[in-house]
């Protein structure tokens, strides 16, 4: 197991709450050094120096461990670029170091400073080669609020420092920071930033619905790899081994990618992003992958795509040129073992449109039985689109599978409307609250489990599924193709039921028809009230 994981799962579990609110006073003030630098740019310049932090951390943590030369490391030299790597860790010159950048922070050559840091470490690291951004002495960028900001990312280790566990503390908290500027880079670049950025909470329900514990994941749209990042999160969370998973990935913007290939190497977690950025539809990077999942937010209703009509992913029906959705769905079966499970996002028409032959394929889908959840989640989810969007879950095998614990759903679909869930963080954003994820994906954990499962599983308490009018139902095909192979959850969950609140009938509704006769009679004085002021003005007969 490389260094950089055992040191992350190692560290102590207080590690989540201990500096609560210290990304966003951190963000806060490395906004404030923007200036009139756009987000999309400034985004490249701040992540990069955490990276570098990060880079510098890992080995001045390694490098203690070498000059104390206790144990296996008697005898070992400091400098020698071999000892790091033995390790996993990144080998940082001299000159690349966090603490001759800080030493220089002030010096108005500091943007060729770490031009020369980043050179030299992709020099020295081919697993970096062309990966960092090697631009901070351009004219454009201001060099003393570089100088700035270099200070401002000095103080997570500070933040470490004073809980007294300073390296392990430090990198966990610039992984946090990390992942927390990402969102907030996104937020800030609207729905350019959608782009690159799934949101924590979707990529959160889709990982814990499918419960990738072991074996092969897949994302062939990674952007900059929240799924991965979570899919560990969630082995380890759990008590899993790190090395229980192998991660693969694709992404077609260059940019994109080295921000995904950074966020995956500030955790240590090791991955195969492809030998280049490409274009899954023209170039896969991964042709002979069977995924055990596949999780993905591919663009949604994406219309400038690259088709070949016969190639071999079109199972279930050629994907119409003007709409990628089911050319995305039938990439993500073509790419499953025949075990494997999918969880992905995809815009709401993709539920019921029977435009340009849609409509058939997802037939054909139903019909192969290869549906087994549906999620309908509530808008402005998204910084890239205000628009809902639904989740599609698949497996290729719904037999029972005792080892899985899961039992026979042949012919059966899950149903989840999750439409009215999710509280409003800011005036256009909203997110799915931890209540809502638990009430989500323990529903899909208790409808899939065999009874025997249950008993075990602590997360649903032992409860048995069971159909909630309103929020979910559990539907045959025979019910499906009576609604026309649509899957929009609403149209089988029915309407929430109205609690009784106990008083009887014939006492009810003469007090409701007192209150609209009341609500009545105030209309109509205020309608009086209106029109005398209308004739006062001159209006009116």
């Amino acid at each position: 197991m490389p260094a950089r994981k055992f040191a992350r799962k190692t560290a102590k579990k207080k590690d989540s709450s201990a500096n609560l609110g210290f990304e966003a006073k951190l963000w806060l003030t490395a906004d404030k050094l923007r200036n009139n630098m756009d987000a999309a740019e400034y985004k490249h310049v701040v992540l990069g120096l955490i990276f570098l932090k990060y880079i510098s951390d890992t080995f001045e943590e390694h490098r203690a461990k070498l000059l104390a030369g206790e144990g296996d490391y008697e005898g070992a030299d400091p400098e020698d670029p071999d000892e790091y790597k033995a390790e996993n860790v990144f080998w940082v010159p001299t000159d690349a170091r966090w603490a001759h950048l800080q030493a220089s922070a002030k010096q108005p050559t500091i943007g060729k400073t770490v031009d020369d840091a980043m050179v030299a470490i992709e020099r020295d690291n081919l697993r970096l080669k062309g990966v960092l951004p090697k631009d901070y002495a351009r004219p454009g960028l201001d060099k003393q609020r570089l100088g700035e900001l270099i200070d401002v990312i000095a103080t997570i280790e500070l933040t470490a420092a004073s809980e007294g566990e300073k390296t392990h503390r430090s990198v966990d908290l610039l992984g946090r920071v990390y992942e927390y500027f990402l969102t907030r880079f996104a937020s800030a670049e609207g729905k350019n930033g959608g782009q690159f950025y799934t949101p924590s909470c979707v990529v959160r329900c889709l990982v814990e619905m499918l419960a990738p514990y072991k074996g092969r994941i897949y994302d062939p749209a990674c952007g900059s790899g929240g799924m991965f990042v979570q899919s560990e999160k969630f082995v380890e969370s759990h008590g899993g081994k790190l090395g229980d998973i192998s991660i693969y990935g694709q992404e077609s913007n260059a940019t994109t990618r080295r921000l995904a290939i950074m966020n995956l190497a500030i955790r240590g977690i090791e991955a195969d992003i492809g030998k280049e950025h490409a274009d899954t539809f023209r170039n896969v990077q991964h042709p002979d992958l069977r995924a055990d999942y596949v999780l993905a937010n591919p663009p949604f209703n994406d219309s400038d795509w690259f088709r070949k009509d016969d190639d071999v992913r079109w199972q279930f029906g050629v994907p119409p040129k003007g709409n990628a959705n089911f050319a995305w769905v039938q990439h993500f079966i073509h790419h499953l073992s025949p075990q494997g499970m999918a969880g992905f996002v995809l815009a709401n028409g993709s539920m019921s449109s029977n435009q340009s032959g849609e409509g058939d394929i997802r037939k054909a889908l139903i019909e192969a039985d290869l549906v087994d959840c549906m999620v309908a989640l509530p808008g402005q989810l998204f910084y890239s689109t205000q628009i809902p969007v639904c989740l599609w879950f698949l497996t290729k095998n719904k037999k029972a599978d005792a080892k899985r614990g899961f039992r026979d759903r042949r012919k059966e679909t899950l149903f989840i409307d999750a439409r009215k869930m999710g509280t409003l963080i800011d005036r256009v954003h909203r997110e799915l609250t931890e209540d809502d994820l638990q009430k989500i994906t323990s529903t899909y954990h208790a409808w899939r489990s065999s009874p025997e499962n249950l008993k075990l599983k602590t997360e649903n308490s032992g409860v048995a599924y069971a159909d909630v009018p309103g929020f979910c139902f559990s539907a045959s095909t025979e019910q499906i193709a009576s609604h026309g192979h649509v899957l929009t959850p609403g149209r089988y969950v029915g309407a929430e039921e109205v609690v009784d609140d106990g008083d009887p009938f014939e006492e009810k509704m003469p007090r409701l028809v007192a209150e609209l006769q009341a609500q009545f009679a105030e209309s109509a004085k205020l309608e009086k009230a209106i029109n005398a002021n209308l004739k006062g003005l001159g209006y009116g007969g």
